[in-house]
């Protein structure tokens, strides 16, 4: 005897497999709309396929290991650009930013992240909002004819860490 699936067996069966991301997706949603880039905070989770499975703190930490990523990246860009640029200002004035942003990615967000994960709240807060600071005192030290190369880096940098931020201050009020 062959085994069949009706049709109405099979609705069931993808609506209960459905429910829990929708669910998910709504938890998404409704943290994004406590922080001050609402967009940037749905394509940051929605892009990691885990978000869907996680708690507020789980939500907060994906944002922090992005905006980890982030500020690796761009000093690993700053590192770069300072090996191709023959301007003395230039070079040093993306050297003065590999100075704010090394301590930030070899420490501050790395020991945020760890506080978030022990549930340490205001410490994670204030490592993260430093990320936002760091990023941009770097693209003040770039003034007059000087064109920062890192603007939307830091930009993205600091709206990041300001995602994060607030979905930690969610957690500070739970």
């Amino acid at each position: 005897m062959k085994a069949s699936v009706s049709s109405p067996s099979i609705f069931l069966l993808l609506l209960t497999i459905s429910l829990p991301s929708i669910q998910c997706d709504d938890l998404v949603d409704q943290i994004c709309k406590k922080t001050p880039f609402y967009d940037l905070c749905i394509s940051t989770l929605r892009s990691n396929t885990n978000s869907t499975d996680l708690d507020v703190k789980g939500l907060a930490s994906v944002v922090a290991d992005i905006l980890l990523a982030n500020a690796t990246d761009t000093l690993n860009y700053i590192q770069a650009q300072i090996n191709q640029t023959s301007d003395p200002q230039m070079e040093r004035a993306l050297a003065y930013c590999a100075e704010l942003y090394i301590p930030v990615v070899k420490y501050n967000l790395p020991q945020a992240i760890d506080a978030l994960s022990k549930g340490q709240f205001t410490f994670a807060s204030y490592g993260i909002s430093d990320a936002a600071k760091e990023a941009d005192a770097c693209e003040k030290n770039f003034s007059g004819s000087l064109k920062s190369p890192l603007s939307d880096r830091n930009k993205l940098l600091h709206s990041l860490s300001d995602v994060a931020v607030a979905i930690v201050k969610i957690l500070q009020k739970g």
